[in-house]
């Protein structure tokens, strides 16, 4: 018997190349001389799809099946190859957005949902742990077997024995060391862990090399050849069935079955998903991938058939598993060396998957399920100063010693009863669940937040009943009967026999059942649901991703300004000292801004502070966090009722106007003019914010009165309120505007700028109130820009206040808006137009009488204050310009005016 020691000290001298490989890694790259950064390593690292599954479980599924093995390559082979630009547009979102992990991806694209996230964690957990005991039985019974050399004896499981006993118990706890030291070491999530990276590329050539050497022993020296093996193969008639491809319905069915788990496999384990995308340096890498992925499942498999015929015709029927054919073979033949190359081999199969696979579930575990409630305590409002990102990494740490525990007692209580394959298939089953959600939607912007929370869940609840819960039983954790017999003795509700049907097996049943829900909810789901604002922005954005290439960073959701060292103390919290102050001087460059006066009013900053976060504790959880410190984020029904509370302010604020007006209209005759024209501005402003607050109180008080209002009138009443007070909201900040207008207080910073930059401002920051109408916005731009002299941020008000005012009376159900600029020798020229109502000319004559005075709305048209109007025009007067209006009743209305260029580019262009 070999000493348990030698093997032992052979496994731990592995283990700390592991550990050097990876911490020379780490080095390198915090010294920016990455070792990853090729397309070769890229390859090898997604070889971490072949697990001990791979390396053992193949030959013990073509030892009972044949060829059938080779479904579980075929898969990724053609999703490689026929669906790399799928795998191109799921990495180039993720690199723009910043996600760290599947929970991320499919939570971000359906409006940074937390609830979402925290389910597609849910599933992924409960649905990998079966497959983390699958890589610890591997270990566990090669360990076994490879402990009893020179005698061959099957392995006796532990479920009979103490934990503290059992060898395999402190295999999980060493993988968990070496994934909590590699694995979370930064708290940004979307950064590489290229030392990690790095010790997996090196196992998949370990695991590689290794199999091929047993696999030419076999073949060459125990037997003399592929054409001997197959010629004693035909000659016993139990084997000769084994070489046959599947001619019946049912044998067929299995094999597409098992092609599309293994398709969904390779992008949706979250492993996979891990080295694929977010441990990607370099799109370009996958062109390279593409070919030697497939070229590498080709290598590993080639001796897979010859290897399981040598087993079956060395051992027979043997009590031996035909997983450990590989395995026992040299040992039968007295090759210690060998044996021990092949246990290394199947070692590092296993260790590469559990490692990174617990890394990654450590994360969407912390981002997607601690994180959303952490956001609720004290500790991380963003007044506290604390360093929250030594708390993330535990937590992180802790999940991922949880996993490996989780793995380990399915291991202990229910490895004994399944084959390696057999567990495989179960996990491939469950994380084929974020199929529909995901690859739908990153091609159909009709996919809702509601569609996908349906169809996942209606998925993966068929695949706990159809596979998880009859594992259990097949254990004896809870009684047979409920497979026998159905529960409370239905038939029809049998797990592998749902609802009658028997042609398929349980595997493949499984999948038509838990897919069937999953597709028809999803599209149920969307169709009968609508979508919000964000879903509707962050459709467009993951759908239309090559469209937004190189506006994407610059791009809002949603707009808004807030305090700078708020800002920076939320990164600090986060990222720490050093690296937000990294973040934000590159930011300043590459935009060209002066970070101690223009921060603070920079809406992308915003954004970008967002995806840096979104690096470090997920989409959604980032996305509540800035918007906790931003003005105008979006609100729900209690800072609603805040709000009302600031409303009612600013009517006494409006009052107190009134009176002010009044004691200046006692100074002279020229004054008293003014406090006229004050006075009636004053009432429709004060008119134009009492209407919006009688129905906020009226709906607020019902919400109040009857709380068992519906939830869906509820839901609409809450959806009024809010937009009413948004409302509110911007009549406040224009009576502001405009008194800063007036007085002459406004800060003028003139400025050398392009107005298409402008413009393009301008329709961005109004692009949620466009997607919101449903407008047709269509921009006219000369080929060539001139610039011209002038305030950026009050020509994009300007803009913006015309803008708004095009699409309040553009036609519903058709709405177009134009925005045209045209150059001359001096000047320039740019209009807005719509496609509503129009304007009489004389409806024309009195709007310029109205810029005048203000107030009064335009005959014909719907009311308003007229703010926008005036404070446009005083922007535009100021730049030396006019305002002025061309329509006609039906065919919509043209604002335009000009505003002279630069003196050098007049010069140029004359």
């Amino acid at each position: 018997m070999l000493a348990t020691e030698t093997v032992i000290f052979v496994s731990l001298c592995y283990i700390g190349v592991l550990f050097g490989i990876a911490y020379y890694g780490d080095k390198r790259a915090d010294s920016g001389r990455s070792i990853i950064s090729n397309p070769y390593t890229y390859a090898l690292s997604l070889a971490v799809y072949c697990t001990a599954w791979t390396f053992y479980g193949s030959v013990g599924r073509a030892a009972s099946a044949g060829p059938s093995f080779l479904t579980i390559y075929l898969g990724p082979t053609l999703m490689m190859t026929l669906g790399w630009l799928v795998l191109k547009k799921i990495i180039r979102i993720s690199k723009i957005h910043r996600i760290t992990s599947i929970a991320d991806f499919i939570g971000s694209r359906y409006g940074k949902s937390m609830t979402l996230g925290g389910v597609v964690t849910m599933i992924a957990v409960l649905g990998i742990v079966p497959y983390i005991s699958l890589q610890l039985k591997a270990v566990s019974t090669s360990f076994s077997l490879i402990h009893q050399y020179p005698a061959i004896q099957p392995y006796s499981y532990p479920s009979g024995i103490r934990i503290w006993s059992d060898t395999t118990f402190y295999v999980a706890l060493l993988l968990a060391v070496f994934a909590t030291l590699f694995g979370t070491r930064n708290i940004e999530a979307a950064e590489r862990h290229e030392g990690l990276v790095a010790a997996i590329a090196l196992e998949s050539m370990v695991k590689l090399v290794a199999f091929l050497v047993v696999g030419i022993f076999i073949t060459f020296f125990i037997f003399d050849g592929f054409g001997d093996i197959a010629t004693q193969a035909m000659a016993a008639p139990e084997l000769r069935l084994l070489m046959t491809l599947p001619e019946n319905a049912g044998a067929f069915s299995s094999w597409l079955a098992h092609i599309f788990l293994s398709m969904m496999a390779i992008v949706f384990l979250p492993r996979q998903f891990q080295v694929m995308v977010v441990e990607n340096v370099n799109e370009t890498h996958l062109t390279k991938a593409i070919w030697m992925f497939p070229l590498y499942l080709l290598a590993i498999n080639l001796f897979v058939l010859p290897v399981a015929f040598a087993g079956l015709l060395t051992f027979g029927a043997s009590h031996l598993e035909a997983d450990m054919f590989v395995l026992a073979l040299p040992m039968a033949n007295q090759q210690f060396l060998l044996g021990l190359l092949v246990f290394i081999g199947g070692m590092s199969a296993a260790t590469g998957m559990v490692i990174l696979e617990t890394v990654a579930l450590s994360t969407m575990i912390c981002n997607d399920l601690v994180m959303p409630a952490l956001l609720h305590l004290p500790f991380l409002k963003p007044a506290q100063r604390e360093n929250l990102s030594v708390i993330l990494l535990s937590i992180r740490r802790l999940s991922i010693v949880l996993v490996l525990l989780l793995g380990y007692a399915y291991y202990h209580f229910a490895g004994e009863y399944y084959t390696l394959v057999s567990i495989g298939l179960v996990s491939f089953a469950a994380v084929a669940q974020f199929a529909p959600a995901m690859l739908i939607g990153i091609f159909w912007k009709g996919g809702t937040r509601t569609g996908a929370l349906l169809g996942m869940t209606a998925g993966f609840t068929v695949w706990i009943y159809t596979l998880f819960l009859p594992s259990l039983a097949g254990a004896g954790l809870i009684p047979r009967d409920f497979l026998v017999n159905g529960p409370f003795g239905i038939s029809m509700l049998r797990p592998f026999e749902l609802f009658g049907l028997k042609v398929f097996d349980r595997i493949t049943h499984a999948v038509f059942w838990s897919m069937l829900a999953n597709v028809g909810c999803y599209l149920a789901g969307s169709l009968f649901s609508r979508q919000s604002v964000m879903e509707h922005t962050q459709a467009a954005m993951f759908v239309d991703i090559y469209r937004y290439v190189g506006r994407v960073h610059d791009s809002s959701v949603w707009r808004g300004t807030a305090y700078l060292p708020d800002l920076v103390l939320l990164l600090e919290r986060f990222l720490g000292k050093e690296r937000t102050e990294a973040a934000l001087e590159n930011y300043a460059m590459t935009h060209g801004i002066n970070r101690e006066q223009a921060l603070t009013r920079d809406s992308g900053l915003v954004n970008h502070i967002e995806r840096l976060l979104a690096g470090a504790i997920g989409s959604a959880s980032a996305r509540v966090m800035v918007a906790s410190l931003v003005k105008e984020e979006p609100l729900g029904l209690e800072e609603v009722m805040d709000i009302l509370d600031e409303t009612r302010q600013a009517i006494l604020y409006s009052h107190e106007l009134e009176r002010t007006t009044a004691e200046l209209r006692a100074a002279n005759q020229r004054l008293q003019e003014l406090d006229r024209l004050k006075d009636d501005f004053i009432s429709t402003v004060s008119h134009e914010l009492r209407t919006p607050l009688t129905a906020i109180r009226s709906l607020a008080e019902i919400l109040r009165d009857y709380p068992e209002t519906p939830a869906d009138r509820q839901s609409e009443f809450s959806g009024i309120i809010i937009s009413e007070t948004r409302r509110l909201t911007r009549l406040i900040t224009q009576v502001l505007d405009f008194q800063k207008l007036e007085s002459g207080r406004t800060r003028w910073q003139i400025t050398r700028l392009d107005l298409e930059t402008v413009i393009k401002d301008s329709v961005n920051a109004t692009g949620q109130l466009i997607a919101e109408k449903n407008i047709d916005m269509r921009l006219h731009l000369p080929a060539k820009s001139h610039p011209i002299k002038g305030d950026r941020d009050q020509l994009i008000q300007a803009l913006i206040n015309l803008i708004s005012n095009a699409v309040k009376f553009c036609d519903p159900q058709t709405g177009r808006i134009d925005i045209r600029l045209e150059y001359s020798a001096d000047h320039l020229t740019l209009s807005v137009s719509d496609n509503g109502i129009g304007i009489g000319e004389a409806d024309q004559k009195q709007i310029f009488d109205k810029f005048q005075q203000v107030v009064d709305p335009v005959r014909g048209r719907p009311a308003g204050t007229g703010l926008g109007l005036a404070i446009t025009r005083q922007i535009i007067e100021h730049h030396h310009g006019e305002l002025s209006v061309r329509s006609a009743p039906g065919k919509g209305a043209t604002f335009y005016f000009s505003l002279p260029l630069d003196d050098a580019s007049a010069n140029h262009s004359a």
